[in-house]
């Protein structure tokens, strides 16, 4: 077991033994919070990550001491700013992580997103999630929760249609000829990405072959609002909060989008991929 791991655990145990020192089951909590009994669980169990938010809410339901209060914060601060190993984490579920995302996009009004090597998340259809989550639970050992998952990843999309939240994403060219699934699948996918990007609250750019980039493509990255970055590597996933470097990656995001191609001219791009395919699945 890792440290991140054992530290997730010591809280989860500090959470539930302040609910039963009020007498409180984990429905009765729930309904306090306005939050569904498994993310209780979830949290107890440390199979989700408490975030600062989650345990304020949760230290001012059970009327806990305020250095208590405090203590807990700096525990869910410490884990969310640690580097988070894959392997172990995924040992926690498939499902689990999905749901530490919705919770985080959850608080999130302005999302700036860009991915090198995948389709975006939030944009995936069902099936090439399900494909996606295969190829996870292959390289991580993680446990067989790819319905479960992948029920989790399109929930999370009922975001989209939020229009208080703005989107931008922006991916090179070569993720949407990445094969990731079967080519009708990939079809699928594009007609999905030209079906959002329509949408008011939403920008998806595609940067094409025959630009110059501004730097190299190297790890995806989400900016959170102006407070977060998320950036991911395939053994780590880095949580940045200091200013310099959400700086440092607004600017790189900017820099992205003066290359990318946007709505009508984006779109065309992703209906020329699309016509390829249909080549490729007549052969």
């Amino acid at each position: 077991m890792t440290s991140f791991q054992q530290a997730r655990i010591d809280l989860g145990a500090q959470l539930r033994h302040l609910r039963e020192a009020v007498h409180l089951s984990g429905k009765d909590l729930a309904e306090r919070l306005g939050w569904q009994p498994s993310k209780v669980s979830r949290l107890e169990n440390a199979r989700q990550t408490a975030t600062e938010d989650d345990v304020v809410v949760w230290a001012t339901a059970v009327q806990a001491a305020p250095e208590v209060t405090d203590q807990l914060i700096g525990q869910a601060i410490s884990l969310l700013e640690r580097h988070d190993d894959w392997k172990q984490r995924h040992r926690s579920g498939l499902a689990a992580i999905q749901e530490d995302i919705r919770d985080l996009e959850a608080r999130t009004h302005l999302f700036r997103v860009f991915e090198p090597g995948i389709v975006v998340g939030l944009l995936q259809t069902t099936e090439y999630a399900r494909h996606v989550f295969r190829k996870v639970k292959r390289l991580y050992s993680a446990p067989d929760q790819i319905d479960a998952a992948v029920r989790v990843r399109m929930q999370r999309q009922e975001i989209l249609y939020d229009p208080t939240r703005t989107f931008r994403f922006v991916v090179p060219e070569a993720v949407l000829h990445t094969r990731l699934a079967p080519i009708d699948v990939m079809r699928g996918q594009l007609d999905r990405l030209l079906a959002v990007s329509t949408l008011p609250n939403v920008e998806f750019g595609v940067i094409p072959y025959t630009a110059e980039l501004p730097s190299s493509p190297i790890n995806g990255f989400w900016i959170y609002n102006e407070a977060m970055v998320g950036v991911a590597t395939m053994t780590k996933d880095l949580v940045l909060r200091d200013p310099d470097d959400i700086a440092f990656y607004v600017s790189a995001f900017d820099e992205y989008c003066k290359v990318a191609h946007f709505d009508e001219s984006g779109r065309a791009l992703i209906i020329r991929i699309l016509h390829e395919y249909g080549k490729q699945s007549s052969l």
